[in-house]
């Protein structure tokens, strides 16, 4: 991977919402690489190099809160995006206790998302 590569891992057991995604990011300046579910992700950030996941808060196997100490195991730089369709306190209050760097509510909208990820770059 060359320094100024930005790759990101999108998460997303939904397979219109992952499509949905990388269109959104598609002409922004980034490498994006998919997983629809937590076993494919760690498989691939474990063999790459990524600096961005963004994950559902709902995936097959567990729920995404619930994963990010595993992918901080395999890389405590990785900057970590949740995404949810529907938000509540208790959701986010689980969400916001992890080692995350964004909690993303897609109700709230795209340029949200766009904004996040261009921050974690920065950083």
């Amino acid at each position: 991977m060359s320094p100024a590569e930005k790759r990101v891992l999108i998460v997303e057991p939904d397979p219109r919402q992952r499509r949905g995604l990388v269109h959104l990011l598609k002409n922004e300046d980034y490498h994006i690489e998919t997983a629809k579910n937590l076993s494919e992700a760690i498989k691939k950030v474990s063999e790459g190099n990524f600096n961005c996941l963004i994950m559902d808060t709902h995936l097959p196997e567990m729920k995404g809160y619930e994963a990010v100490p595993i992918f901080k195991n395999l890389d405590p730089d990785l900057k970590i995006i949740m995404t949810t369709r529907k938000n509540t306190k208790r959701l986010e209050t689980k969400v916001r206790q992890q080692d995350i760097f964004f909690y993303f509510i897609r109700s709230f909208g795209d340029e949200e998302l766009k904004l996040a990820l261009s921050n974690a770059f920065r950083q």
